[in-house]
């Protein structure tokens, strides 16, 4: 995945009432646009994926605690830098 900063595509999304009005209620609590929230839940969702997949597949290897911990903290950095292009939190 290439680094997408700065780059905005404009879609139609459909969404039930009641999450979309979820959703309005958290980016504003956040202080943040109701797009820019979607794009940060989007991103959360996909890290989530990745480390789920991730941790399965240490699971299945048998590999120790700390062995999975540092596993866990290079994979970070590699999703932090393909999602974020290295300006995302991790970078903060």
């Amino acid at each position: 995945m290439g680094n997408l900063s700065g780059m905005t595509a404009k879609v139609t999304l459909s969404f039930s009432d009641e999450t979309i009005e979820e959703a309005r209620r958290f980016a504003k609590r956040e202080g943040l646009s109701l797009s820019a929230w979607m794009d940060q839940a989007a991103r959360e969702k996909a890290l989530r994926e990745v480390f789920t997949a991730h941790a399965a597949a240490l699971g299945r290897a048998g590999l120790d605690l700390e062995s999975a911990a540092l596993a866990d903290a290079r994979e970070a950095a590699m999703v932090d830098d393909a999602l974020f292009g290295g300006e995302g939190p991790r970078a903060a």
